[in-house]
């Protein structure tokens, strides 16, 4: 077993690829989206992007891009199931994934007309971006890729533009409950 990241990993079109992580993450994060109100559904992504700054949209849509080929890396690396690598990296995304699912469980949780501050969210006031992160971590680690590792953060870097926007639209819709939120609460848990 060892733990030998490689910069460009042995792409290729194959059954025991990163495709699998993929499916398993989305399957998991589709369900736990599914088995919410449809209202609550509308609220996770009712974001009207027209409205943000240029510059937010450009940086988001890019981050966007990035994390687009990232997927696309990903779903043709091949896996090392003997790896240390694997097992770390395996971990690290079922973690992602938990806790991706408590993320949308706290959301469902939350009454509409109130920002969400409950669970999770009253340590990080992204928490979604951040088990999203971790999960894009967690698959960098187990096919052994730093390609994948760069990619998925300077993603999750350019994506911040879109945070800020958010927490504005936020700010506006909650008004000063949201304002009192944002002065406790870390953006992304410690930062």
């Amino acid at each position: 077993m060892n733990m030998e990241m490689e910069l460009f990993p042995i792409f290729g079109v194959g059954w025991l690829n990163g495709w699998l992580l993929l499916w398993v993450w989305w399957l998991i994060q589709g369900l736990s989206v599914l088995v919410i109100p449809e209202d609550v559904r509308d609220r996770l992504f009712e974001f009207d992007r027209k409205n943000w700054k240029t510059g937010h949209r450009v940086s988001f849509a890019f981050g966007k891009a990035i994390g687009l080929v990232f997927l696309i890396i990903t779903a043709f690396t091949s896996i090392d199931f003997s790896s240390i690598g694997f097992l770390i990296g395996l971990s690290i995304f079922v973690i992602g994934l938990l806790g991706l699912v408590w993320v949308i469980r706290d959301f469902k949780n939350t009454p509409l007309e109130e920002p969400v501050t409950i669970g999770i969210y009253k340590f990080s006031r992204h928490p979604q971006l951040v088990m999203l992160l971790v999960i894009g971590i967690g698959m960098s680690l187990a096919l052994s890729s730093w390609i994948l590792l760069i990619l998925r953060i300077v993603s999750f870097g350019f994506q911040h533009a879109g945070v800020i926007a958010e927490e504005n639209e936020c700010l506006d819709r909650f008004g000063e409950s949201y304002k009192e939120y944002m002065e406790n609460v870390p953006r992304y848990f410690l930062i």
